[in-house]
């Protein structure tokens, strides 16, 4: 299929350093969006900057802790000051750790990761959503995993969360899919990211044995997203969307290298 453009569009990406965010808001630069993506650094933002003035000099990455609302809010509304509008929000800031058995994993690294991985979206959800509730349309796009319906050992938070995450994309179609805003869960497979880094390190269940050179290119879920974002999707909002559905590959364009 032909690439689908994105140009005009104003998209905030979330947790966008490195893995899967870093190439999604490569992708849609590349599109013709105008990204701000958000990181927790001053070097990470550094860096990312240059990379995304190398494809179109249209974005902006604050910096931006997802557990704090009034960071998130202020994202938010800096993007309406300054481009003034807001389309497309990708909720991707996420954390693996703790990895750990439930009667060993820290209770404050455990709350920290549900707040990241799912008070954090929670948190982009809200910001964004009066605003594209007031222009009629908006689409958000929660990264979501298969540990949200299939329970991994050590990972507990991270399923717990990301549960929650398809139950918060399920809760927008609900309550505002006849107002304009697309949602869905994105589960992008296993991708070779630093918190597959992580979790090969762990040694704890199967997902920590698959081999590196196994491992999904970040371009490829980069595409799937991008095909979300476009009209051409919306028979699938509210639903929990895996890229290692054959029909959802072929529609959205996807190959084993990351093009479309």
């Amino acid at each position: 299929m032909s690439e689908l453009a994105l140009d005009g569009r104003v998209v905030i990406i979330t947790g966008a350093s490195r893995g899967i965010g870093r190439a999604t808001a490569l992708e849609l630069a590349r599109r013709g969006a105008t990204v701000v993506a958000t990181v927790r650094t001053t070097e990470a933002a550094e860096e990312l900057a240059e990379e995304l003035a190398r494809v179109n000099d249209l974005g902006w990455v604050p910096l931006c802790d997802m557990r704090s609302y009034s960071q998130v809010q202020a994202v938010v509304e800096g993007s309406l000051e300054r481009f003034g509008r807001l389309d497309i929000l990708v909720n991707n800031a996420g954390v693996i750790e703790p990895i750990g058995f439930l009667d060993q994993v820290d209770p404050e690294a455990w709350a920290t990761s549900v707040a990241v991985n799912l008070i954090g979206a929670f948190h982009g959800c809200r910001a964004a959503l009066p605003i594209m509730v007031r222009r009629g349309s908006g689409v958000i796009i929660n990264i979501s995993s298969g540990a949200a319906s299939t329970p991994r050992e050590g990972w507990s938070a991270y399923c717990a969360a990301k549960a929650g995450m398809a139950m918060l994309t399920q809760s927008i179609k609900l309550e505002f899919g006849e107002r304009g805003i697309r949602a869905y869960g994105l589960r992008p497979g296993v991708v070779d990211t630093d918190m597959q880094a992580s979790i090969r390190a762990s040694g704890i269940n199967a997902i920590s044995r698959l081999r590196r050179e196994d491992l999904a290119d970040p371009r490829i879920p980069a595409q799937a997203v991008a095909y979300l974002c476009h009209p051409a999707a919306a028979d699938l909002a509210g639903q929990e969307v895996d890229i290692r559905d054959a029909a959802f590959r072929s529609r959205a364009g996807l190959d084993e290298t990351g093009g479309s």
